[in-house]
């Protein structure tokens, strides 16, 4: 690795330590030419991972897409951003874990559907609007009758 500012090869770790949630390695490192300091990440190469969408076209997975597409559904709502961050990494782990190379745009929408419906119901509710192209007025009650449903079933298990 080069000095970002001389370009020297040579340079000292500092000091390293554990970031983004151990997912990857800082370090504070001094070159040793201009003693300038800078910070580089080390971080595991995520394999790569395509999206088959409806007309069968691909493109690749982007977790930037799949959080914006979130915080579309959570617009307004009295969120922390964090945990949609957190949601859309457990997406993307669970997505890499259990596919090798492709993945229907279907199987992640529906992911997150599941994740807005632990985070908040009307995001939920959004999402599955646009994810499931409702058209009438009773595509949008029969959503909320499930999650009215799905809430009900919730409370009977936590009373038991």
């Amino acid at each position: 690795m080069r000095c970002p500012y001389c370009g020297w090869e040579g340079q000292k770790v500092l000091d390293s330590r554990p970031a983004r949630d151990g997912d990857a390695i800082r370090r504070r490192r001094e070159c040793e030419s201009c003693l300038r300091r800078f910070t580089t990440f080390e971080a595991p190469e995520i394999p790569r991972l395509f999206v088959v969408k409806r007309d069968g076209s691909r493109e690749d997975f982007r977790i930037e897409k799949v959080l914006n597409s979130m915080m579309l559904a959570c617009r307004k709502r009295p969120l922390l951003l964090e945990s949609l961050k957190l949601a859309a990494d457990r997406i993307e782990r669970e997505l890499i874990s259990r596919f090798e190379e492709e993945v229907a745009s279907n199987t992640i929408g529906q992911m997150v559907l599941e994740e807005l419906r632990d985070i908040d119901v009307v995001a939920f509710v959004r999402f599955a609007s646009v994810y499931q192209e409702f058209s009438t007025i009773e595509d949008f009650k029969k959503m909320i009758e499930s999650v009215r449903r799905g809430s009900r079933l919730k409370e009977k298990s936590l009373a038991i």
